[in-house]
């Protein structure tokens, strides 16, 4: 089956960065307000990462590609504030942030590569 533009690995990882947000997020103490409202935000972009990132598979050109991968890249940089604020600032546990924080940072530095790659092209 065509992916489009990306590797289906890298849907796939996207996905999987998709569903480790919301595993994360079910664990969540939502009694907490402060919790609640970050745990949100972060399941919201943490899952838009792959959304933006099956949209540029399917770009029609160089631009609109750069553009919906640059929208995953924004998800995942907010994604990484709001695990850090869950981190930092209302006790969350590390061993449980860290590795969706580290994989944020790799998506970033994937994608920030991919759109440099392909503005280069024009």
């Amino acid at each position: 089956m065509n992916q489009g533009r990306l590797p289906i690995e890298f849907r796939d990882r996207t996905k999987g960065y998709a569903s480790a947000t919301i595993r994360l997020f079910v664990t969540l103490p939502k009694a907490r307000e402060e919790v609640r409202v970050l745990g949100k935000q972060l399941l919201r972009s943490g899952t838009s990462v792959a959304a933006h990132v099956r949209e540029a598979s399917r770009a029609r050109s160089d631009e609109e590609f750069v553009s919906k991968l640059g929208g995953a890249l924004q998800e995942a940089d907010e994604s990484q504030m709001w695990l850090e604020l869950l981190r930092e600032d209302c006790g969350i546990a590390p061993k449980d942030t860290v590795v969706i924080e580290k994989e944020a940072d790799e998506l970033i530095a994937v994608m920030t590569t991919m759109i440099n790659r392909t503005k280069g092209k024009n």
